[in-house]
């Protein structure tokens, strides 16, 4: 029988400042991730390089942040740079525990404004004959675009990850509306940890006083057992999203 019992944890990191963009948090925010001690983090407005903050910030790391962030607790890491201009670039990032066998970025943007794309990774966790796919997005502020990023996920899950393979999908969908979870149910069977446990999405924007529900952790091939808004101190002082986090199980019965 092969199963796991795996943390996972998701956060917009707000390229490493603070909501007001007056502070450098960085270091505070690797401490914060550190507690959790997640086997998978998905972060997301991550900074692989700028000219300038350097110079501005005396406890800028020399390591891009994705690997700053990774430490000694996340020994494999991959990212993928969705937008960049004159002084570095930022994307998406995951971390883990285990090995990633395999990643791809793939360019999920729909307009010139708002760059994005769709960290695609594999990971092989022990005792584990398939393959974990994790799959980490930042979604448009607007809807029209958000929807056809969602038909995007859909279309490369039903290309590239098997129906038997464990799957984490997480990240900031910038859905309030709350459409994306209904689509994603119907057309790949994932399910939402936050919404299959306690009937709601989280609510993760603003940090602090969370009222939009945009950040989500879906999951199929598994069950979610635990599901935690991070928004207290520190937590609502560093980004100007919550983190959240999640704990999915997969036995024999849900393989």
């Amino acid at each position: 029988m092969s199963g796991f019992r795996l943390k996972v944890l998701s956060y917009n990191i707000h390229k490493g400042f603070t909501a007001s963009n007056l502070s450098f948090a960085l270091h505070r925010i690797k401490s914060s991730i550190d507690l959790v001690h997640a086997d998978l983090v998905f972060l997301q407005e991550v900074l692989g390089h700028h000219e300038h903050h350097g110079r501005r910030h005396k406890d800028w790391p020399t390591a891009p942040q994705f690997e700053f962030l990774a430490g000694e607790i996340w020994p494999h890491f991959a990212y993928g740079k969705n937008a960049a201009y004159a002084a570095g670039h930022h994307g998406n990032a995951i971390l883990s525990k285990y090995p990633i066998t395999s990643w791809e970025n793939i360019d999920i943007s729909t307009n010139r404004l708002e760059r994005r794309g769709m960290l695609h990774a594999t990971v092989q966790l022990p005792r584990m004959r398939e393959e974990l796919h994790a799959v980490c997005v930042h979604l448009d502020l607007l809807a029209s675009g958000r929807a056809t990023q969602i038909a995007g996920i859909i279309r490369r899950v039903e290309k590239a990850v098997p129906h038997d393979a464990p799957l984490v999908l997480a990240g900031d969908f910038n859905d309030w509306g709350e459409k994306a979870s209904r689509l994603l149910q119907k057309n790949l069977g994932l399910n939402e940890a936050f919404l299959a446990l306690k009937g709601e999405h989280a609510r993760t924007f603003p940090s602090w006083l969370p009222v939009l529900r945009l950040d989500r952790i879906y999951y199929r091939g598994a069950e979610a057992v635990t599901a935690e808004i991070l928004s207290n101190r520190p937590w609502n002082e560093l980004s100007d999203h919550a983190a959240v986090s999640a704990e999915l199980v997969r036995t024999a019965k849900n393989k």
